[in-house]
């Protein structure tokens, strides 16, 4: 077991630990104890399992299979005694409303709940949500911002926050333009982690130094979808430095 650690001007930065990582329930490449060994082998020593929810058509967890999720990150939470072992769930935003696709009675096999936006989640209602899937593509392949559609999904992604106990907003404007200062202040009133996401990267220096106006703390995920992945986190720290944000807001950052 090696700590990984990333030295930049007389400092040396370490992952605590990796809370958004997905498997072979979802779309992952590797098992959950894939995961929790990569983690382990990076010095990493808390762990959260978060597969795709339901409502992603193409990856998304099946429901039959949460319970055995849970018994799973159960099973190795007694074999790997000196780490902590979470089960969590990236849930879609996709409804008006701001439901999430996780059932009341899904909630008791989750030690958290992440959620974000991902095109292909569409909802209660597939043909508006797959309308707004198409739209938001555009948009994001061709630049061009359009008022209304930053409305709508800054909506939405507030609703979901203020209806549901979300524990990270997982790549903020990542696949839909929004208005990422008042996302932030929902999340600081909710107390809700704004994910610097080290696959997509959806965030510049100055998306997280606006975020940054508001009162809330950020967290770096890797959002591995293969256990090499796992505990990626240098790309979040260069940019944060960049950002020139108080670098002890990112809450699963040891500095030494």
């Amino acid at each position: 077991m090696e700590k990984v650690e990333y030295m930049i001007n007389n400092k040396r930065y370490s992952l605590i630990s990796d809370l958004h990582t997905h498997t072979r329930f979802s779309h992952g490449t590797g098992s959950v104890e894939d995961n929790v060994t990569a983690a382990r082998a990076r010095g990493i020593m808390k762990i959260g399992i978060t597969d795709h929810g339901p409502g992603h058509l193409l990856f998304g967890v099946r429901r039959r299979n949460i319970p055995k999720m849970r018994a799973e990150v159960e099973r190795l939470g007694a074999l790997y005694t000196d780490m902590e072992i979470l089960l969590g769930v990236e849930a879609n935003i996709s409804n008006n409303s701001g439901a999430l696709d996780i059932k009341p009675s899904e909630f008791k096999y989750f030690d958290y709940i992440t959620a974000g936006y991902h095109y292909a989640a569409v909802g209660a209602n597939p043909l508006s949500g797959a309308i707004k899937a198409v739209q938001n593509a555009a948009e994001h392949k061709s630049g061009i911002d359009t008022k209304g559609l930053v409305r709508r999904n800054t909506r939405n992604i507030v609703r979901a926050l203020e209806r549901n106990s979300i524990k990270i907003l997982t790549h903020p404007g990542d696949k839909a333009p929004v208005d990422l200062l008042e996302i932030a202040v929902v999340c600081a009133k909710t107390e809700t982690l704004v994910e610097i996401n080290t696959a997509h990267m959806s965030l510049s220096s100055e998306d997280i130094r606006t975020m940054a106006l508001a009162d809330v703390s950020f967290i770096i995920g890797s959002d591995a979808h293969s256990p090499g992945r796992v505990g990626d986190f240098v790309s979040a720290v260069s940019i944060a430095l960049d950002a020139g944000i108080d670098m002890s807001r990112i809450v699963n950052l040891r500095i030494a």
